[in-house]
């Protein structure tokens, strides 16, 4: 399934292709996902693309680094960014597509990364 979606002040808009519904979404516990009420739906790279804003975008990284989290330098959203847990695919914010989509939430335990990641990928 298509989807769009972007920022608030709409600087910053992509589009993406989703899996059928119900969209696999994680709900993360670290502080900045906490912080910010990011909702995690992974899209592969190759099924995201940014439409606009990319000269609207500015990066922060914190911890180890491995995430670029990606804001709306006008309004401040976070969109999508690239999640440490993913390097291969783009972390979009169920919050922030047009329309909404049905979601299967599971939890993830970002507070205890490491523990969390393997427990993803079923190691």
């Amino acid at each position: 399934m298509k989807a769009s979606g972007g920022c608030h002040c709409r600087a910053v808009r992509f589009s993406a292709v989703l899996p059928a519904a119900p969209v696999p979404a994680l709900d993360c516990n670290c502080s900045v996902c906490s912080m910010t009420g990011f909702l995690h739906i992974i899209v592969p790279h190759a099924d995201f693309t940014l439409e606009q804003g990319a000269e609207a975008l500015t990066s922060y990284r914190f911890g180890s680094g491995a995430a670029e989290h990606l804001f709306c330098s006008v309004c401040g959203v976070k969109s999508f960014y690239q999640p440490r847990s993913h390097p291969e695919a783009w972390s979009v914010n169920a919050h922030c597509l047009d329309a909404p989509v049905k979601l299967a939430i599971a939890a993830f335990d970002g507070r205890n990364w490491e523990k969390a990641k393997v427990a993803l990928d079923g190691h």
